[in-house]
């Protein structure tokens, strides 16, 4: 109990240097305007300088609307074929989902006291990402066949619904599921070392 009481001292204190450190930062930006722009002290991109940037970087025509549906295929092609994979991360390494999983273990809820939207919802959210990250992982799915299992089955249960009230009516599926990959893993340590 020492130890958490400390862990959430340790917390709160690193919570409070990062907003000493935002104050300080604000504290030195100048909100002085005047008719004709940012005060004297604030630096300025002169209006020629920015618009022409803007049109070089704007596509004509038709061509915007395809950009912003999703890109057209000269676009893809100067992005190297596969803009997605500029955009989106692929699932993290399983040691590192394993990680962010065993750090939920010593933290717990009361479901029904109002305590429990950050810990299931941090629960639910490490077991999808141990979910994506077995799946993809260079060993195929079939190496792990009882924990992705065990998180389709919680899949099932809960239905889609991540919602707090839904999370804590299974607080027991989502805590025994990441229990049971846990000792899981705690018996391969070569998919996490």
């Amino acid at each position: 109990m020492t130890e958490r009481i400390r862990i959430h001292a340790r917390r709160h204190a690193a919570a409070l240097a990062v907003s000493a450190a935002l104050v300080t930062a604000l504290a030195g930006c100048s909100e002085a305007t005047t008719s004709q722009g940012p005060g004297a002290d604030v630096p300025q991109v002169a209006p020629s300088v920015y618009e022409s940037a803007e049109a070089a970087a704007e596509p004509a025509g038709d061509e915007a609307g395809d950009a912003e549906a999703g890109g057209d295929a000269a676009g893809d092609a100067e992005a190297g074929g596969d803009a997605a994979a500029y955009t989106t991360p692929g699932p993290e390494k399983v040691r590192d989902a394993f990680a962010g999983l065993q750090a939920t273990l010593q933290e717990t809820c009361t479901p029904g006291a109002g305590d429990c939207a950050y810990f299931l919802g941090r629960v639910n959210e490490e077991l999808t990402g141990m979910e994506a990250s077995m799946k993809v992982d260079p060993q195929g799915p079939g190496h792990f066949k009882e924990p992705l299992g065990w998180t389709a089955t919680l899949r099932t249960v809960l239905a889609g619904d991540t919602s707090t009230a839904n999370l804590e009516k299974h607080f027991k599926d989502l805590v025994s599921t990441r229990d049971r990959i846990n000792s899981w893993m705690q018996g391969h340590p070569e998919d996490y070392r």
